[in-house]
């Protein structure tokens, strides 16, 4: 049974049909996507289900006893709340089955007969709800979700109303995935999360929470290992696909060859019957003729097919960029750090070393507020490094695509903004107006849509016209910041192929993105920032650079786990050995008898060999292949918790006799 359900939606803004008699519906603990393009109903359709739109004809229904749980994205919050205290007011339910089942007690306490049968019911039945709202372990599921989606423990105390519109967006999910409906319905959940949140929700839907869920995402990857079932809106319906998106794509396909096809034919057919009727309508079979244009007429207003929307390639071609230098730029020991509001500092990224050639197309990767756009910029030249120095190659053409569009001409349509781009960047060249046409449609624009001022266009579309602009702006290094943010998944699968090899740019390219598909389809080099000073260079795509990383992590997590257990072991042999024997086999550290009888110097350098190969072991242990090699990682983890050892009773002895000397 359907734990939500639509029958026959209708809905209209003006003489504008958004959904057209739709129905749906979500069995519990089914995973669904909606997708579809920007500004076709996804939204209205989730909002309606929520129940915060009403239709302008037909049901929605929900389950009886079930919750539905919508992600709001303009989320409402408690200003003056911690967002420790936000996240844990998801529990209300909970603290009020609380409240209940504690009357329940103070009532059995004099209770007898039926009455007291009917309490132990009711204690029943609240516990199973209490357990199923959270139970009484909720400081350690508020705080692995928070923790999931990028917060910090230091977080943890600041007010929402001192939190960013990102933070905030991700408080409302965190709280929303707290409450733990029987169904969620998300809409754009990955907004504000960063390549490490989008996994861990990757993860959590898939493998933790146990109800339905319907999402509307632009992120490919996160609709192909999560959902089972695709909807997509177009022209006011439904088209229900089985499978992720990777699957939808492939029948989408089909589908639309098969309707191209019948479309074809029937157009062939209409031509067939118009050439026949041109050809004997003023003769001796004028009267069958006539009798065949009627009919004509009536399958054309009834029976005719809508053409498919078009699935073309990027097939325009872009003008020619001048050819830099073999080295586009260079870094050398560049470190960047930048001062924190209670004192100290926050570095960004350190000792970075990279030559990056002409053609080369680098992702560059890492949490939020860890110093992507810093870096870009650094290694620009447009801000001063701390230290180290940076290089551009000659005859380097710079297009940056930032994250806001206030540049851009509001009066302008988008057509004649693409012309007046290449006049401007391309002195000599002129764009036919057609031309211009040709690109603006390669990015999705519709001959309607062509015309319309910029300052008219929404953010997506905006963003479409500036990525047009930049690419037909003969650049030979791009520069894009989060271009997919406001655009839907065609968009982004547009401009995925303009920036591939095949689809017309050549020259090098710097891309800071948290889409995955969009990474792997157009880079072959990874930048990655880690947040805390460290930044790692990768020869490969994301993909290659993620399975490496999950391999070291897991290793990581091998040996740590090993050591935590040879720790407990040897605690435990410890606690349960008998008194020791004078002909017992010394400790690995000095005796006090020893350390007595040595004199200061020679501690001194003990102390000091130690510390030199405590020092040695742990810049060996950075070194990740190191962790490959399980029997080397551990050998290392041992020889320095041994070294440890001894050199805690010399620095206690060497600091005794320092405070008697004074």
């Amino acid at each position: 049974m359907p734990v939500l359900s639509a029958t026959n939606l209708k809905h209209a803004y003006g003489l504008r049909i958004i959904l057209d008699g739709v129905s749906f519906s979500i069995e519990p603990g089914e995973r669904v996507g909606v997708v579809g393009r920007n500004g076709v109903g996804k939204s209205t359709f989730l909002k309606m289900l929520a129940g915060l739109m009403q239709p302008d004809s037909g049901e929605v229904a929900l389950q009886r006893g079930a919750r539905a749980g919508y992600l709001h994205q303009d989320p409402r919050l408690n200003p003056d709340e911690t967002l420790w205290g936000e996240a844990e007011s998801a529990f209300a339910r909970l603290h009020e089955l609380h409240q209940k089942l504690d009357h329940v007690y103070e009532e059995m306490a004099t209770a007898e007969g039926d009455k007291l049968e009917k309490l132990l019911a009711e204690q029943t039945r609240l516990t199973e709800a209490m357990e199923a709202a959270g139970g009484y372990s909720i400081d350690h599921k508020i705080a692995e979700i928070l923790h999931g989606l990028g917060f910090t423990d230091a977080q943890f105390k600041i007010k929402v109303s001192g939190l960013s519109g990102g933070q905030k967006g991700r408080l409302a999910l965190a709280k929303l995935l707290l409450e733990n409906p029987d169904v969620l319905l998300l809409d754009e959940p990955t907004n504000h999360l960063d390549i490490e949140g989008r996994l861990w929700l990757e993860n959590f839907l898939k493998n933790e929470f146990s109800g339905a869920v319907l999402l509307i995402s632009h992120d490919r990857y996160l609709l192909d290992n999560v959902v089972q079932r695709i909807v997509e809106t177009e022209d006011g319906r439904l088209i229900d696909y089985p499978g992720n998106y990777e699957t939808f794509r492939e029948l989408r396909a089909e589908r639309r060859l098969a309707m191209l096809r019948a479309y074809e034919n029937q157009q062939q057919r209409f031509r067939q019957e118009e050439a026949y009727i041109r050809k004997y309508k003023a003769g001796r079979r004028a009267a069958q003729a006539k009798g065949r244009e009627t009919k004509l007429e009536r399958a054309k207003e009834q029976d005719q097919l809508e053409r498919p929307p078009e699935a073309h390639s990027f097939e325009v071609r872009l003008p020619e960029a001048p050819r830099s230098g073999d080295m586009v730029f260079s870094a050398r020991e560049v470190s960047k750090s930048y001062p924190l509001e209670g004192g100290g500092e926050k570095t960004l990224f350190k000792n970075l070393d990279i030559l990056v050639s002409r053609g080369e197309r680098w992702g560059i990767i890492g949490p939020n507020g860890a110093g992507k756009t810093t870096l870009v910029r650094t290694l620009l030249g447009e801000i001063a490094p701390d230290s180290g120095m940076v290089r551009l190659g000659s005859n380097v053409r710079i297009g940056y695509y930032r994250q806001t569009h206030e540049h851009l001409p509001a009066d302008k349509p988008v057509y004649q903004y693409l012309q007046d781009t290449i006049k401007k960047e391309v002195p000599g060249t002129q764009m036919s107006e057609q031309a211009a046409r040709d690109l603006a449609g390669a990015f999705l624009f519709s001959g309607t849509d062509q015309d319309r001022p910029l300052g008219q266009l929404s953010g997506g579309e905006r963003s479409r016209a500036a990525i047009a602009a930049l690419l037909c702006s003969a650049k030979n290094l791009l520069v894009l910041d989060e271009p997919t943010n406001h655009l839907d998944l065609m968009s982004a699968e547009r401009l995925e192929e303009a920036l591939c090899d095949e689809g017309g740019y050549s020259g090098t390219m710097l891309l800071i993105s948290h889409d995955r598909a969009l990474i792997d389809g157009t880079c072959d080099h990874l930048l990655v920032l880690d947040g805390a000073g460290g930044i790692e260079v990768f020869h490969g795509s994301y993909s290659e650079w993620h399975e490496k990383d999950v391999q070291r992590r897991r290793e990581r997590d091998r040996a740590e786990s090993e050591e935590k257990a040879r720790r407990e072991r040897a605690e435990k042999q410890r606690s349960s050995a008998p008194e020791k024997k004078k002909t017992e086999k010394p400790s690995a550290g000095p005796s006090v008898n020893a350390l007595a009888r040595m004199k200061t110097e020679q501690i001194e350098e003990k102390i000091e060999k130690l510390q030199s190969r405590i020092k040695q072991i742990d810049a060996a242990m950075n070194d990740p292949d190191v962790w490959r090699d399980h029997a080397k990682a551990s050998r290392l983890t041992q020889e320095r918790n041994e070294a440890a050892e001894q050199l805690q009773p010399l620095e206690f002895e060497w600091a005794r006799r320092a405070e008697e000397e004074s």
